[in-house]
């Protein structure tokens, strides 16, 4: 067997190589353990979501929820999935001229350190074409996705009084 010694640049190279990738490794470890950065999912907590119930399948029923972030930087809601309707859309209702009016948006708005009211009659979500009836006192748990902080996996209870 013969044995082979490295020396001079090859070793070195190598060398660096390791000592860089040890470096790296605990940069990113430091950075995983500095409080903002993670808890910056943490940051948002997603409380009192609802919808209504009701007798019907197939129709369009607003969600509901509190959001709190915590969080130095702002977020955005990007989806909601739920599992008991097709689909789930955000909505801003308009008071220009007029009656008020649902207007389709690409996300909400998550300002940093405030808490944020989805109500029917502002920022909400739709959830379209219910799947199933939905019974006062059923929960049910939705991913909420947001850019920054993740999903949030947020249960939602099912109620006659809004």
């Amino acid at each position: 067997m013969t044995a082979i010694a490295t020396s001079g640049a090859d070793g070195a190279d190598l060398c660096r190589g390791r000592i860089a990738f040890l470096v790296f490794g605990l940069v990113a470890v430091g950075l995983w353990l500095t409080p903002g950065f993670a808890a910056a999912g943490d940051a948002l907590q997603v409380t009192n979501a609802r919808v209504p119930a009701s007798d019907q399948i197939g129709i369009d029923l607003p969600l509901v929820m509190t959001i709190r972030n915590d969080a130095a930087e702002a977020d955005v809601l990007l989806r909601v999935r739920c599992p008991f309707a097709n689909f789930a859309v955000k909505h801003a209702v308009d008071r220009g001229e007029g009656a008020p009016a649902m207007r389709e948006i690409k996300s909400i708005p998550i300002p940093q350190s405030k808490t944020t009211e989805l109500r029917h009659d502002g920022y909400h979500v739709m959830l379209l074409q219910t799947r199933q009836k939905l019974a006062d006192g059923e929960t049910f748990t939705c991913a909420v996705v947001f850019q920054n902080g993740g999903t949030k996996e947020t249960e939602v209870q099912v109620s006659r009084t809004p």
